[in-house]
């Protein structure tokens, strides 16, 4: 009988973010990107309507589009992606012992097939943000750029944590009254990341064409976007696993690794095919018990578990030593 078993592309299988990366090859985009992105999450906690957590792909293409970044850039890029400790190790070792992968991620497409390729993950197992960049690409008008340039300029004067509601009243009058108003706010509507009750419904997709309900289904995540994909899949009685995750994802999941090497998950995976949750609750209370090794093996069982303080600062530590930069993004 085959196991079905959903990962998150970025944080559990490849370091990078690379939206992120993406912004990064114009001067200042790291800092345009921190900032929206600390924004994006802003928007997710307040739970504004109509907006997903990962919606930050939507709001940096005005960006992208005046500093003329093509799809070929996000191929590059993925081209010269790293993989998180041991991942092909962990994918190999999953099919070899009949388990089904499967891919849902937040990143755009031409990202996510060509690393997911790289893995070994079927093409039609993937499901990833739609972006024909090139397509979306036009002539701004000077009315445009002159919108965009100031922007910009104002989103450099800002400092996520410092003042946020200076922040959210200068983003909400960009992205929600002025931006609407010109031809490239229109360009973002065609823009829908694969994040929150989107993430939810590209599994449903899957469950439903592979007619496996959700309880036989183990999904893998670590952020924001992934939150409520754990949700589901906790609530369902299925395996919701937090990788070196952050403060957002973690208190929605079943379980918790933190370590270099995603394939560390290999010692509690079996126990799922031979007792599903409650196999894997036992051994992973025995290897808590037991605690990690330095960087690795640092497993939790967090289903009712109402102080997770402790987990969130070991998480928090392996994310930074194995995402970097990356690590401190929502």
């Amino acid at each position: 009988m085959a196991n079905f078993i959903a990962f998150d592309l970025e944080g559990p299988l490849s370091p990078q973010d690379n939206a992120y990366d993406l912004m990064k090859l114009f001067p200042n985009g790291d800092k345009v990107f921190e900032v929206i992105s600390y924004y994006d999450d802003l928007l997710t906690l307040e739970e504004r309507e109509d907006y997903e957590p990962g919606d930050t792909l939507a709001l940096i293409v005005p960006f992208l589009l005046l500093h003329q970044i093509t799809e070929n850039d996000i191929t590059t890029l993925a081209a010269n992606a790293s993989f998180t400790g041991e991942a092909v190790k962990l994918i190999s070792w999953l099919q070899y012992h009949i388990w089904k992968v499967f891919c849902i991620t937040t990143t755009y497409e031409q990202y996510a097939l060509h690393i997911t390729q790289k893995l070994g993950i079927y093409a039609h197992n993937v499901a990833g943000t739609p972006f024909p960049l090139n397509k979306l690409r036009q002539t701004l008008s000077e009315e445009e750029l002159s919108l965009l340039r100031q922007a910009e300029a104002d989103i450099l004067t800002m400092e996520p944590g410092k003042d946020d509601t200076r922040l959210k009243q200068h983003l909400d009058d960009f992205f929600w009254q002025k931006l609407p108003a010109t031809d490239v706010g229109a360009i973002i509507k065609e823009v829908k990341p694969v994040g929150g009750r989107r993430k939810v419904a590209a599994l449903n997709k899957f469950a439903e064409k592979y007619d496996q309900p959700l309880p036989n289904w183990i999904v893998v995540g670590d952020s924001i976007t992934d939150f409520r994909m754990l949700q589901t899949v906790d609530e369902a009685g299925g395996l919701a696993i937090a990788f070196n995750a952050n403060k957002y994802a973690l208190p929605y999941a079943t379980m918790s690794l933190a370590s270099t090497h995603i394939s560390d998950l290999t010692e509690v995976l079996p126990a799922w095919q031979k007792g599903q949750r409650k196999g894997v609750e036992k051994i992973v209370r025995e290897k808590e018990k037991a605690g990690g090794a330095k960087n690795r093996n640092h497993f939790h069982w967090l289903a009712g578990r109402k102080d997770i303080d402790d987990v969130v600062e070991i998480h928090q530590r392996l994310r930074r030593l194995v995402r970097e930069e990356a690590g401190k993004l929502g």
